[in-house]
């Protein structure tokens, strides 16, 4: 059992976010937010993935005028990313953003950030400190948790000065051991909500061992209350290796999880594409009030069939010309091969 750190709890629209709330799926689009037909359509897309919170870039006036007609077509809380001009999150709360997300190295006006904070209060709208490393003053490349944090600081106290607690802190990097000690410093500072990401991760299969392993480790020793994994790829697979990591860890106790061996000469089918078959088809499977996991075993031989799945809720194994399904360890039935895969969605669908 996980003990998770103990944090301010906040409101993203109706997501709360920290204290014992569950750890929030974000993740962030790639149309051009102007383009409010094609960024509603991505958004619904990644609400139909499990994503819980979406971020919108907001890069000029008409962007910041799209968030009221975006956010009148989806059912997840919006959140409006800022950088650069300060006017423009004024824009975007004006027009119903649910929280906005600030840069620290490239909003650095006092005088600014003041008006930042005045307007959220009035509107109460949260706001996320988010700092990079791609943006936060360099002392040394060795010392850039130091900066990091010395940022934060700056930033937090301008936030307490003005009474304003309703935030959330980030301080991402693309160095997975930079990331995790810049995190475990930040949640001794303040109680504020993290959202845990590892920036600029990189292509698929590295950004998810990255993001895996640092955004892991840090869930593991309780920091973390909402997580985007950053991949060079469509947003909803972003959603899809959130879920799995938030699964692997008992942090979310929903949806399909398929359990599948790593093939041998005893298999003599193609498991690999049947289990990549059986993935398409179970994303599509509407599990969002399940409020369970279910775990799926695909193996290709008897041996590791029941044996090596016992614990899988329903599964499957071939063997010769018929293939078995079994529940709990236990087998079920003989099955014929054509019609194993088919017999195993009715099964799951039930």
């Amino acid at each position: 059992m996980i003990k998770r750190r103990k944090s301010r709890k906040i409101f993203v629209g109706k997501v709360a976010i920290g204290g014992n709330s569950p750890v929030v799926i974000q993740s962030m689009t790639n149309t051009d937010t102007k383009d409010v037909g094609k960024t509603v359509q991505q958004i619904k897309r990644l609400e139909q993935a499990g994503c819980e919170l979406v971020r919108v870039a907001v890069e000029d006036e008409k962007a910041a005028w799209a968030i009221a007609r975006i956010k009148s077509r989806i059912s997840i809380p919006l959140i409006a990313d800022i950088h650069f001009n300060y006017k423009l999150a004024l824009l975007a709360i004006e027009n119903g953003a649910d929280k906005i997300r600030l840069n620290p190295g490239n909003i650095t006006n006092r005088q600014q950030i003041e008006k930042i904070i005045t307007c959220a209060k009035k509107y109460k709208v949260p706001i996320r400190i988010g700092l990079n490393s791609g943006s936060v003053k360099r002392t040394d490349k060795s010392k850039l948790a130091d900066d990091l944090i010395k940022s934060a600081r700056l930033y937090l106290g301008v936030f307490k000065n003005l009474n304003f607690n309703q935030i959330v802190f980030s301080v991402k990097t693309p160095d997975v051991l930079t990331t995790i000690q810049a995190y475990r410093r930040m949640a001794e500072i303040t109680d504020a909500p993290m959202h845990l990401g590892i920036t600029a991760s990189g292509p698929w299969q590295n950004g998810i061992i990255k993001s895996s392993i640092g955004i892991g480790v840090l869930l593991l020793e309780g920091i973390g209350d909402t997580i985007r994994v950053s991949l060079t790829s469509d947003p909803v697979d972003e959603t899809k290796v959130a879920k799995q990591i938030l699964s692997s860890l008992n942090l979310r106790n929903q949806g399909i999880e398929i359990i599948s061996c790593p093939t041998c000469s005893r298999c003599k089918i193609d498991l690999i594409k049947i289990v990549k078959q059986a993935e398409i088809k179970f994303s599509n499977f509407k599990m969002a009030n399940l409020g369970q996991r279910i775990k799926v075993a695909i193996m290709g031989c008897v041996v590791n069939g029941p044996g090596e799945a016992k614990d899988a809720d329903i599964g499957i194994a071939w063997t010769g010309k018929c293939g078995v399904l079994f529940k709990k360890g236990k087998k079920v039935k003989l099955v014929n091969r054509k019609e194993l895969l088919k017999t195993l969605y009715t099964e799951v669908s039930k």
